[in-house]
C-alpha cells in the first residue's frame, strides 16, 4: 500500500469495503465502466454513486464526479472541506481536480495506477505524487486499501 502521510480511520475503512463491494457486484452483473465512489464525512457515508458515464453519454460522469454532486447536494454547499472521498480506483486527472475544487482533502483509494491498464487515465505518466506536489500537499492520499478485492476489475488489457 502506498501513501502520503494518511493513515486510514476505522469509518474509512468501512467505507472502502461498501465502496469495493459496490465495484465487486456491478462487475459480477456485467456492467460497463466499472467504478465507485463515496463521500464520508463526520465518520459516516454521505453520497454514493458509481460511474454513469455509459448510461448518460456524458464522459464527465465518472463515480468520483457523482458522489460530490451527490454530497454537494445533501450538504446544500459545493465547499466539501472535512470531507473524504473513497474510490474503487485510483482517482483519473478529471476527478482529482474535481476533488482539489471541492476542497476535499483526503482520498483513500484501492486499485493504484501502477497496477490498472493505461486507458484508464487519460495522462498515464502523471501519479498521483505528481498531483499531490502540484498542489503543495494540499491533499493527504492513501492508495492501495483493499485493492486485492478489485484488482481483477482494473487490471492492464480490461475495460474496466
Amino acid at each position: 500500500m502506498t501513501n502520503g502521510t494518511l493513515i486510514p480511520t476505522t469509518a474509512e475503512r468501512d467505507a472502502m469495503r461498501v465502496v469495493t463491494d459496490h465495484a465487486c457486484d456491478l462487475h459480477a452483473q456485467g456492467k460497463d465502466i466499472v467504478f465507485t465512489a463515496a463521500i464520508v464525512k463526520d465518520g459516516e457515508i454521505i453520497a454514493r454513486a458509481r460511474n454513469e458515464v455509459a448510461d448518460t453519454g456524458d464522459v464527465s460522469r465518472h463515480a468520483e464526479v457523482v458522489a460530490m454532486a451527490k454530497a454537494t447536494a445533501a450538504l446544500g454547499t459545493r465547499d466539501l472541506s472535512g470531507a473524504i472521498l473513497i474510490a474503487s480506483c485510483q482517482p483519473c486527472e478529471m476527478c482529482l481536480s474535481t476533488m482539489r475544487w471541492a476542497r476535499i482533502d483526503r482520498v483513500i483509494f484501492a486499485a493504484q495506477q501502477e497496477n490498472t491498464g493505461d486507458a484508464f487515465f487519460r495522462f498515464p505518466k502523471l501519479t498521483i505524487r505528481d498531483f499531490h506536489a502540484a498542489c503543495d500537499g494540499a491533499f493527504d492520499w492513501c492508495g492501495g486499501l483493499d485493492e486485492h478485492r478489485v484488482a481483477h476489475i482494473y487490471a492492464p488489457g480490461d475495460a474496466g
